[in-house]
């Protein structure tokens, strides 16, 4: 280690400890505070919600409560009122329209929304209608109490109160036939619910009290049934919701809510849908109605409710049997008192910050008076470092041990800087002894890496070789039997040939590209018992040529094809060689834009008149930096079917006549380019040595 640093570091070393010492109540202690108070206050907080939702709960089974005890009362007391019993005594066909006025008085009075009598079998006797309904109408005045009802009939007298039940359609409309149209309600799609096959809830629930009607004797005389329908009774969940939320109950600005439920459906509520539509018809989500329905318990949370979080309570309603047919709901906008809840441990937070900037402000006070002398020693390390040797501390007005501290440190510098004169001196000379000695080192490593890049090119051409031998061996059987094929049927057919020439023709060509590409892996199997074929070809008229051998490719893409052919030397090669070549850059350039783009082809000549390059363009993804290192590489590919050997045989194939293939990113825009350079008196030449072998000839 330099021995210059160590004032730097004992330096900072010793203010970091200086400032830890005086920070760290302050950057531990203060922030583990104020984080246990922020959990605790916002526990609490979430505590004192849960508490005002369970009273306002608790405030809203009272009034229900209240009613049923209303209703039961009322109703008790029309079945005990003299008029209702001296009506019932009168004789005469006037004695029901008589019976019918005096339940509607009495209706009107106890503000219920059906009061019907019936004979002691339950045969009906009046009802109370409302205005505009007709007591000649059939359907209202020959039903009987329906079966719920009359079994619900309290004839031993001892309930004070009215009951909830649950009435079918049928039911409900031999009861009360005109609060028909308030009981269908659409099921609106809610998310969370859950599922259903419904799409309309038909049921009712009614607060309903049945009692019979006694003479002077005690004998019963008739029976009476009296009470509410819930379903979208909007004036009944509204005075449940002022007498819960009045006026400027709720702080800023939250809303406050109360809701019915038959079931999980909503049949009367203030929570808003929209503007102006209430949430009539939408369900509450299964984690609540698994807890309430199911399980019976009160739910005491947030929810979320139809369109917004809320402070919810949820209470299961019960019938008179002790089943759970729906839930009393009351809750209030949770985001007002989010907003609040944030507010306040902001203020806490900014309090706390700013007694521990007072507090840090004060620390860093004392502390600086001990480690100023420590950093202007670390400031004349530092000049010493870039260059200045002759920095130095000089006296300090400390008098204390850091004080002797400085006066050593100018002593031992001097002392430095002697021996690093002497020390650069020796360092000279052995540099320059290893500079010799790296040199030779760098020979001989240089040596042995291309011998054993050599060794490696060996073991793969002779592997490759073994593989391409065999594959050509396996090929040329089915070859031969396709051939002898198509000779036959030439002479069974005989003149009927004709009509299929063309495609006999087509088969001969691709059979014999078959065989030239089995006599090209023999070749690299055994390169020295085949010869390549050399013909001066057009390479425009090639392109066009590989360009149709690709049309069922492009045909089935949005691939446009741009072509700029303006190559007129000819170039020196095999014609299915470099068709080869050509098509297996045309399907790599169609499958890196399987969303469509432009194809472009571009064909010169050489300046220096040597031959013609061909570029194929795509507008793909373009090459990674580290597909490009390895893009020629046998076996290497992108591609989830490939094997890695098109480009690799393209680029051995072309370097057999002494040209190369070129590959980058496009300057214009997204994309790749790979560029064909081709001789018109090919040369010989082996393939560039990557480290790969010799390719072979099989597609990628």
């Amino acid at each position: 280690m330099n021995p210059l640093r160590t004032p730097g570091w004992l330096a900072g070393s010793v203010r970091n400890k200086l400032l830890a010492m005086a920070l760290l109540p302050l950057l531990v202690a203060f922030p583990l505070l104020v984080l246990v108070l922020l959990a605790w206050s916002s526990t609490a907080y979430d505590r004192l919600l849960i508490t005002k939702v369970r009273s306002d709960l608790a405030v809203a089974n009272g009034y229900f409560a209240q009613v049923l005890a209303e209703v039961g009362s009322g109703t008790r007391g029309v079945a005990r009122s003299r008029a209702l019993a001296d009506v019932l005594r009168s004789p005469g066909s006037t004695a029901r329209d008589t019976l019918e006025q005096q339940l509607a008085v009495d209706r009107e009075l106890l503000q219920l929304d059906f009061l019907a009598l019936y004979d002691p079998d339950g045969r009906p006797l009046a009802r109370a209608l409302p205005a505009g309904l007709s007591s000649g109408d059939a359907g209202h005045a020959q039903a009987p109490m329906p079966a719920p009802v009359l079994a619900a009939v309290d004839r031993t007298g001892i309930h004070r109160q009215a009951q909830l039940m649950l009435l079918e359609a049928l039911e409900l409309q031999a009861l009360a036939p005109h609060l028909m149209r308030q009981i269908n309600i659409p099921l609106v799609p809610t998310r969370n619910a859950s599922p259903t096959e419904r799409d309309t809830e038909t049921r009712a629930m009614v607060v309903l009290s049945a009692l019979p009607v006694r003479d002077a004797q005690g004998r019963t005389v008739a029976l009476l049934a009296g009470g509410l329908l819930l379903n979208q009774n909007l004036g009944f969940i509204d005075h449940i919701n002022r007498i819960v939320y009045p006026d400027d109950a709720l702080p800023f600005g939250s809303r406050g809510t109360a809701t019915l439920f038959l079931d999980d459906v909503r049949i009367t509520t203030n929570v808003r849908l929209f503007q102006d539509q209430r949430a009539i018809g939408t369900r509450v989500s299964q984690t609540v109605r698994d807890t309430v329905l199911t399980e019976g318990t009160t739910w005491l949370d947030r929810a979320f409710v139809v369109n917004d979080w809320y402070v919810s309570a949820y209470d299961p309603l019960t019938d008179a049997q002790g089943r759970r047919i729906g839930m009393l709901y009351v809750g209030f906008t949770e985001a007002p008192f989010i907003l609040l809840r944030y507010l306040m441990l902001g203020v806490i937070g900014l309090i706390f910050l700013g007694v521990m900037a007072l507090s840090a402000w004060a620390s860093l006070r004392w502390a600086r008076s001990i480690f100023q002398p420590v950093e202007q020693m670390n400031r004349t390390m530092q000049r010493i470092e870039d260059g200045h040797a002759g920095a130095r501390v000089g006296p300090l007005g400390a008098r204390d041990e850091l004080g002797a501290l400085a006066g050593h440190l100018d002593e031992l510098l001097d002392a430095i800087e002697d021996k690093t004169e002497a020390l650069q001196r020796w360092a000279d000379e052995l540099d320059r002894k290893v500079a010799e000695r790296t040199q030779e080192l760098q020979a001989s490593n240089a040596s042995l890496q291309m011998a054993q890049a050599q060794l490696v090119k060996s073991e793969k051409l002779a592997a490759i070789g073994q593989l391409t031998a065999s594959i050509a061996h396996e090929i040329n059987n089915p070859i031969a039997v396709m051939q002898g094929n198509l000779d036959l049927m030439r002479e069974t057919l005989g003149p009927q040939a004709g009509h299929v020439k063309d495609e006999l023709l087509l088969l001969d060509q691709q059979v014999e590209r078959m065989r030239i590409i089995v006599t090209q892996l023999l070749q690299y199997a055994r390169p020295t018992e085949f010869g390549g074929y050399v013909t001066a070809l057009d390479l425009n008229r090639t392109v066009a040529d590989s360009l149709v051998l690709v049309a069922h490719l492009l045909s089935q893409t949005r691939i446009v094809v741009e072509r700029d052919l303006q190559a007129t030397r000819p170039v020196g090669m095999n014609r299915q060689e470099l068709q080869q070549v050509v098509i297996n850059l045309l399907i790599n350039a169609i499958q890196a834009m399987p969303e469509g783009g432009t194809l472009t082809l571009v064909t010169r000549d050489h300046e220096d008149g040597s031959g013609a390059s061909l570029w194929v363009k795509d507008q793909g993804a373009g090459l990674s930096a580290a597909t490009r290192e390895r893009l020629f590489r046998p076996f290497f590919t992108t591609k989830n079917d490939g094997n890695g050997l098109g480009l690799w045989i393209s680029q051995g194939l072309v370097e057999r006549y002494g040209g190369h293939i070129e590959a980058g990113n496009r300057d214009d825009g997204p994309g790749a380019w790979f560029c064909v350079h081709l001789l018109t008196e090919p040369v010989a030449t082996a393939p560039a040595d990557t480290g790969n072998g010799r390719p072979g000839l099989l597609g990628n």
